[in-house]
């Protein structure tokens, strides 16, 4: 198993795969490398090279869950790209990997070859970020991966319309394992602590500046149709702020999209196309 350690003592497991321009695949908040399974076929000619944060994945627990923070996993990133010697890398990040792209560009600006960004902006809306704090740090009430396919399916009826059962199976099993009492989470389940207490220690910071960093480089966002944390409306005051930005929606998807979708899959193809 592929794994570096960290300042801290962590051991953080990654998958390195392909030769070309590399491409650092950043998941969600409560997601693990397997995030871009359905994207990774597409991404030949490159590099990919995908990580578990700290806390999730096959990788280490903290000690302190106040680690579980986006100032550290962007750190960690770093500290991957030094491990592997890459000086250089377009980031591909889904919704928190996407914020964590921001901080990268604040702090380490000559490390990025500019970002794809997936359903994630400096605004997160409050119904989307409601939803997220009512599952997050709860284990599934699934007793396997079969059962879990069609309460997802059911659960995302409306965000995802069309998206056939054995798609939920995949993505089931890409987000929880097997437990003898039934299916259990892949990350420690403290990360909700940590974010409480990181929501209760005052006003959420304002992100726009770190975006307008961000934008002054190559840029794309992937929206979902029917996301409900990135607004249509915040897109177009990111696309105000930053004219060069390239955007694409994709149908008939709520956060996020799996991005082996058609509109996902040119913006992509594009972006790293046209910025090599």
């Amino acid at each position: 198993m592929a794994g570096f350690t960290t300042s801290d003592g962590l051991r953080l497991h990654y998958t390195d795969e392909g030769t070309g321009d590399p491409v650092l695949c950043l998941a969600g908040l409560t997601r693990n490398s397997a995030d871009f399974k359905f994207v990774l076929p597409f991404l030949a000619g490159h590099r990919v090279i995908r990580m578990d944060y700290r806390g999730r994945g096959l990788s280490d627990h903290a000690q302190d869950y106040m680690t579980y923070s986006i100032p550290q996993e962007a750190a960690d990133a770093v500290a991957l790209m030094d491990h592997l010697g890459v000086a250089r890398a377009t980031i591909l990040g889904t919704s928190r990997g996407g914020l964590i792209a921001m901080v990268l560009a604040a702090t380490v600006p000559d490390r990025l070859n500019g970002a794809i960004l997936n359903d994630i902006g400096p605004e997160i809306s409050p119904e989307g970020m409601e939803r997220i704090m009512d599952y997050l740090g709860t284990r599934p009430r699934f007793a396997d991966y079969d059962s879990a396919a069609t309460g997802l399916r059911t659960a995302y009826a409306t965000q995802f319309p069309g998206v056939p059962e054995t798609r939920w199976r995949v993505q089931a099993e890409m987000m929880w394992c097997e437990a003898e009492d039934g299916l259990d989470l892949r990350y420690d389940a403290r990360l909700r602590d940590a974010m409480v207490a990181q929501r209760d220690a005052g006003p959420a910071p304002d992100l726009w500046p770190l975006f307008d960093t961000l934008a002054s480089g190559p840029l794309t966002v992937i929206r979902g149709a029917n996301s409900d944390l990135l607004t249509a409306q915040t897109l177009a005051k990111m696309h105000a702020r930053a004219p060069s930005m390239r955007s694409a929606t994709v149908p008939d998807r709520g956060h996020v999209p799996f991005l082996d979708e058609a509109e996902a899959l040119a913006a992509i193809h594009e972006h790293l196309k046209d910025f090599a």
